[in-house]
């Protein structure tokens, strides 16, 4: 029956074309041609928007033999759990910048070589600015040499101006001059612009004598989860701590510590 069918179609359909002038025949394949690129783009399209249509960006750097974290979505902070973070911070120890009575901790774990502490840098200038003596920062090492080869003698030499007295004054220069710090002379100039580029401080860099320090940074923000960089926590009034994993925008900053001051 589907082949007795099929012939007379057949025959009927190629009446209908050789009836047709070829003006004719020309207009009938353009809009044919027209219509099945038309049926192709909307099921291309519908293919997109049912698969979110963007591919997501990631906000850190993240170390080759971990998992990347997921992103944190922008409709709400990151959830408050209990992050370790041993050793506490010290007063006298730790590199702090801020009031050490501050209600808000936000401990950084971050990496000299990657572009994303670059970009949380200045954020985290701005939090302090706008919050004064209510929030302190506390900035810990978490050099990711697997992919920054560089990173680790950038974070001994920021140690080796720490000795000076000059170490955000170092921090701060080494983010807004992050090529020339890629270099041993580079990183001696940079501490000849700041005020410590003297014999102590090459003789400083060059021994590694703070190279254990930074390993015990290392270790510290493993301990801590951190898988990627800038890896933060926000420490709250009583203890309650809040990850930050990546370069959040200033206004993600504030939408967790704004809670905590409340």
């Amino acid at each position: 029956m589907h082949e007795h069918h099929s012939g007379p179609k057949s025959n009927g359909k190629m009446a209908f074309m050789n009836a047709m002038t070829p003006m004719q025949t020309f207009v009938f394949g353009a809009v044919a041609g027209f219509m099945t690129l038309c049926t192709i783009g909307f099921f291309i399209l519908l293919g997109v928007v049912l698969n979110g249509g963007a591919l997501a960006v990631a906000q850190a750097d993240i170390a080759p033999t971990v998992a990347a974290p997921t992103a944190p979505t922008p409709a709400a902070p990151a959830p408050t759990r209990d992050v370790k973070i041993d050793p506490p911070v010290d007063n006298k120890k730790d590199h702090i910048r801020g009031n050490n009575k501050a209600k808000v901790t936000i401990v950084e774990y971050s990496d000299f070589e990657c572009p994303f502490c670059q970009r949380f840098h200045p954020t985290m200038k701005q939090v302090l600015a706008d919050y004064g003596d209510d929030v302190r920062w506390v900035y810990r090492h978490f050099p990711l040499e697997t992919i920054h080869p560089n990173a680790r003698r950038m974070s001994v030499a920021s140690e080796c101006a720490a000795e000076q007295g000059k170490f955000w004054e170092y921090t701060d220069a080494v983010y807004e001059n992050m090529v020339q710090a890629k270099t041993q002379e580079g990183l001696l100039q940079i501490a000849k612009d700041v005020g410590v580029g003297n014999s102590k401080f090459e003789s400083c860099l060059t021994s590694n004598k703070y190279d254990s320090d930074v390993q015990s940074d290392i270790r510290a923000a493993s301990a801590a989860g951190c898988t990627g960089t800038p890896c933060s926590i926000v420490v709250g009034p009583n203890g309650e701590t809040t990850p930050i994993n990546g370069a959040f925008p200033l206004e993600r900053v504030k939408a967790v510590v704004d809670p905590l001051l409340k």
